[in-house]
């Protein structure tokens, strides 16, 4: 799978559960950083202070290999799918050789309107940053 983002994320000492690997929890946590990091950086999003807020309405992992604490993961970020007012991220968890996959997911954001909640057009810098990460199926 071609990714055209990656960020790099450490495992934390607390991220291993009682079976000794990174508990599937973190996987989703990892994904939704970046995500979210990706947004803030690239696509100039402002969650605190903007207009418009990006909800989950949808989300889904498959695991493929393990990861342990101490381990960097690389995670790649595309978009298969962007909407008027949502848009599919899809997400792989790779080791730090950015090939031996570990776990891929996508989820979904619609983004709404802060005070009313109501869906509202992806625009602007958001919408021309989002149209770069976008990959055909």
């Amino acid at each position: 799978m071609s990714y055209l983002y990656w960020e790099s994320v450490p495992t934390r000492w607390n991220d291993n559960d009682c079976y000794g690997h990174m508990n599937n929890v973190i996987h989703y946590e990892m994904m939704d950083t970046v995500v979210n990091t990706w947004l803030i950086r690239e696509a100039g999003f402002d969650p605190r202070h903007g207009d418009t807020i990006g909800m989950c309405v949808a989300s889904r992992c498959e695991y493929k290999a393990e990861a342990h604490f101490p381990e960097v993961i690389k995670v790649g970020l595309r978009i298969g799918k962007l909407g008027t007012s949502s848009v599919r991220y899809e997400i792989g968890l790779h080791r730090s050789d950015g090939e031996t996959l570990i776990a891929h997911g996508d989820f979904t954001h619609v983004f709404v309107d802060r005070e009313t909640r109501r869906p509202v057009p992806i625009a602007g810098q958001m919408r021309a940053a989002m149209e770069k990460l976008v990959v055909s199926s």
